[in-house]
């Protein structure tokens, strides 16, 4: 424990050293050949990149993100299952955490009851957080082992969801290459204003609720996901989420293909909807209890939203609802549908959705 105290400590005075004229990372290895930090040597300009070996734990990572320079850098995870008892926060500008694909396993311990990485400051009300990457991951939530939704009972972080991954008031930053299965809560949630976030290649499945799920989420790029297996939604879209795109994207065997609630100005491109248990679409205006009981929420309506090219097969209800008559303005260009138990649309009134070009229906 000593020489573990020790090693951090002059690690520490090395990073504050490394830009000393003469100083080389290589230095470093010479000293310390058995610590599972490797500094390589970085090139003027560009970010420091830490390398870990294999062995290290989530505190080791942790602490090679929070040991970073102000101004941002990288740390690169090999292959391998690391056990996760806290979750790993990226919570300043131009933090990178890079893994070598589904091989780098962040497991959630059992009992352990958190999110396993959150990307923004780890408290209820964030300040904007730019410019982080997380890639190259599997996130396993274990929630079969997990006893409760939310991480903290109280104080900061109670209002944060044991997901795979939480993003929050995060802007201009990116996920790609990554898996989040079996979470207590969601597998990836976006919230709290994250904005101009790029998701390519996203494997989420087995989660307790939703394999996706955004709200307060703004000008998002969403590219190349397959949302499946999910108790909830495979897609789910709530708390004024606008000005984001969807392409490519698989929604096999959830509850719903998509639920939208409070989501306007959205585009859809090219969602493949399979084996929903319900409908592939689901689309409302947010509800407030109030003394005269449920009543709609006033401009929480879903609009002007676009969806090109939408293919759903074999849902178990109709699949295309919309649930209230104030959702209006929102198109489906080019559809097909096939072998759908009850239908393809189920509208609150008759013409709320416009259709452009055929609509293919087979088996209904």
């Amino acid at each position: 424990m000593m020489y573990r105290r020790v090693v951090n400590r002059l690690f520490r005075i090395l990073m504050a050293c490394r830009n000393a004229p003469g100083f080389s990372s290589f230095f470093l290895l010479g000293i310390f050949p058995t610590v599972v930090l490797a500094i390589p040597q970085t090139p003027p300009g560009q970010p420091l990149v830490v390398v870990l070996q294999p062995g290290v734990t989530a505190a080791d990572i942790q602490k090679a993100l929070d040991n970073l320079p102000l101004d941002g850098g990288e740390v690169d995870l090999p292959e391998g299952r690391f056990e996760v008892n806290q979750p790993i926060v990226l919570q300043r500008d131009h933090q990178i955490l890079r893994g070598s694909g589904p091989a780098t396993i962040l497991f959630l311990a059992d009992n352990a009851n958190c999110p396993v990485i959150i990307m923004g400051e780890p408290i209820n009300h964030p300040r904007t957080t730019s410019h982080l990457r997380v890639s190259g991951v599997f996130v396993d939530g274990n929630r079969l082992h997990q006893q409760r939704e939310n991480w903290r009972l109280q104080g900061e972080g109670s209002e944060i969801r044991n997901n795979g991954i939480t993003v929050q008031n995060v802007s201009d930053s990116m996920i790609e290459n990554v898996a989040c299965a079996r979470c207590r809560s969601g597998g990836l949630v976006t919230t709290l204003g994250t904005q101009r976030l790029t998701v390519n290649d996203l494997n989420s499945f087995d989660n307790e609720f939703d394999g996706l799920a955004c709200f307060l989420t703004t000008d998002c790029v969403f590219t190349k996901l397959y949302l499946h297996d999910n108790p909830g939604a495979g897609l789910s879209l709530d708390g004024d989420f606008h000005h984001n795109i969807f392409d490519d994207v698989v929604l096999a065997m959830n509850d719903l293909g998509i639920f939208m609630r409070w989501s306007h100005d959205n585009q859809f491109h090219d969602i493949s909807i399979r084996d929903s248990r319900d409908y592939g679409v689901f689309m409302a205006q947010s509800v407030a209890c109030t003394a005269d009981g449920w009543q709609l929420t006033p401009q929480t309506e879903c609009t002007q939203n676009s969806f090109t090219n939408l293919i759903a097969d074999k849902c178990g209800s109709a699949v295309f609802r919309v649930n209230d008559a104030t959702c209006t303005n929102n198109i489906i260009i080019g559809a097909h549908f096939n072998e759908n138990l009850h239908g393809e649309l189920s509208l609150a009134q008759p013409n709320l959705l416009k259709i452009q070009d055929s609509l293919s229906v087979a088996g209904n």
